[in-house]
């Protein structure tokens, strides 16, 4: 397909054009902090979770690329980090390290001949403060998703997704250690496959997955399984209730054992058939940030998966910063979703 012929096939191609740049640029500079990473570069927030100078970065580099990709367009973005800690006056020198960190990747890639102040990096990061809604469009950014696998070297993601009067219509998923197939049969790396992959979906057009460096763009879809006994299943290291998970594995008869991973790299996964279905259950009180969601939920229904609250609902983007909706989130493929829903429904309750 030619570029002019894909642009009119699909109504957000230079936003997705802009939303790939941005993270695999994002992406870079996390490898980069990733491979050598100190106690120094680990803040804790308020929550107690931690951020590291990369999550900063990752959303400096993304919010200045969308606005230099997309002059034309109005900018609103609703991301996890914001300056207020790098404000303090005991930040100044991580506040440092991330300004040269990000001006170091823009040196490296060529495509921008720009060099960022202190001052720039803060306002950039709080570019990411709108509130999203149902109207208008907003960028929705983790810049690292799976913080803490990222500080042990295990699986995270730059997640980007993009809301359109309140829907999601395209998602980039940035995931720097996951091999581009094959994560269930090694528990979330790959010995043959090239590792460092970057999953993009628009709505309508199906979900693709390349090599993070560049390479021609695959077709993915999900996995065709419909015997809940022949599947396998993803979920959480973080937010999961294992009791739960098990009960409802149990009562669909599924024998593999959970693949456990960090981050919106499981939807990636799911996406290009690695495993079944994707459970996510978190404690009481936990509310999802449309965030942790949007990116790989448009992933995966264009890999031609479904992704439901556990009362069967689609997830709603539409409400702000938090995912308004029925405790749990089930991604998997249509034949299996009526069954995995009612082990879920059966499994709460019991657990009540």
């Amino acid at each position: 397909m030619s570029q002019l012929t894909e642009i009119a096939a699909n109504p957000y191609a230079d936003e997705l054009a802009a939303a790939k740049k941005a993270v695999s640029l994002a992406a870079r500079l996390c490898q980069r902090v990733q491979q050598g990473i100190l106690q120094s570069d680990i803040q804790s927030k308020a929550d107690r979770t931690p951020v590291t100078v990369a999550d900063y970065g990752s959303q400096v580099l993304i919010s200045l690329v969308l606005k230099k990709e997309l002059l034309s367009h109005s900018f609103s973005m609703v991301a996890e980090e914001d300056s207020e800690d790098l404000r303090k006056d005991d930040a100044q020198q991580i506040l440092e390290h991330i300004t040269s960190l990000v001006n170091e990747t823009i040196a490296n890639d060529d495509s921008y001949n720009m060099s960022l102040s202190k001052e720039d990096v803060l306002a950039a990061l709080d570019g990411g403060k709108s509130e999203g809604g149902p109207s208008g469009r907003h960028w929705i950014l983790d810049p690292i998703d799976g913080t803490k696998g990222f500080i042990r070297g295990d699986q995270y993601a730059v997640a980007l997704g993009l809301l359109d009067e309140g829907k999601v219509v395209l998602g980039v998923l940035g995931c720097p250690n996951l091999p581009s197939k094959s994560t269930n049969k090694h528990n979330g790396s790959s010995s043959g496959d090239q590792v460092g992959s970057l999953y993009f979906a628009t709505i309508g057009c199906g979900a693709k997955v390349q090599a993070l460096e560049g390479s021609e763009p695959q077709k993915i879809t999900i996995c065709s399984v419909n015997n809940p006994v022949d599947a396998s299943f993803f979920e959480s290291l973080e937010h999961s209730k294992r009791d739960l998970t098990s009960s409802i594995a149990e009562k669909l008869g599924v024998q593999a054992p959970p693949v456990r991973m960090d981050s919106q790299a499981k939807y990636a996964a799911l996406a290009q058939g690695d495993g079944a279905i994707y459970l996510r259950f978190s404690g009481k009180g936990y509310k999802e940030r449309v965030w942790d969601h949007a990116a790989g939920s448009i992933i995966v229904t264009e890999a031609g998966g479904m992704v439901k609250d556990a009362s069967g609902n689609d997830l709603d983007f539409s409400k702000g910063r938090y995912l308004d909706r029925d405790r749990g989130i089930i991604a998997t493929n249509r034949y299996l979703m009526p069954m995995v829903l009612k082990a879920v429904q059966e499994a709460i309750d019991e657990e009540q």
